[in-house]
């Protein structure tokens, strides 16, 4: 399986309702955004997705959150955690690239060096927004 991936940083902040602080109350992370495509065959121009489109789908997903307050960004969810997070981005960057039969697109929200929180499927144009 062939693979081709980019990354972002951004500083976001959110709450996580019910829990003691500094969780329970408004704070920041500074999330690293991992995106990988996965097919089992290259293109026709011998890729896996044009490196610039992915990317591009990317730096303009973290734009809108770099920053800004998630619980705004997302407001129909309970709590923004990392895997809620890591479903938003999934559906920004599967809107952007479309329906790609086959290809697979997986997401990773990293909150610190050591914890993430992912989201994987098919870019078959169902919505994982």
């Amino acid at each position: 399986m062939y693979e081709t991936g980019t990354a972002r940083q951004v500083r976001a902040f959110h709450v996580m309702p019910g829990l003691p602080p500094p969780e329970g109350e408004r704070h920041a992370h500074d999330y690293r955004l991992d995106v990988v495509v996965r097919r089992d065959d290259l293109d026709e121009r011998g890729m896996v997705v044009d490196l610039d489109l992915l990317d591009g789908a990317l730096g303009e997903a973290a734009a809108r959150v770099d920053g800004a307050d998630l619980d705004r960004v997302l407001p129909d969810v309970a709590a923004v955690t990392v895997e809620v997070f890591a479903r938003w981005v999934h559906g920004q960057l599967a809107t952007a690239l479309g329906r790609l039969p086959g290809v697979t697109l997986a997401v990773r929200v990293w909150e610190s060096p050591t914890a993430f929180g992912g989201y994987t499927a098919v870019l078959d144009g169902a919505s994982s927004s």
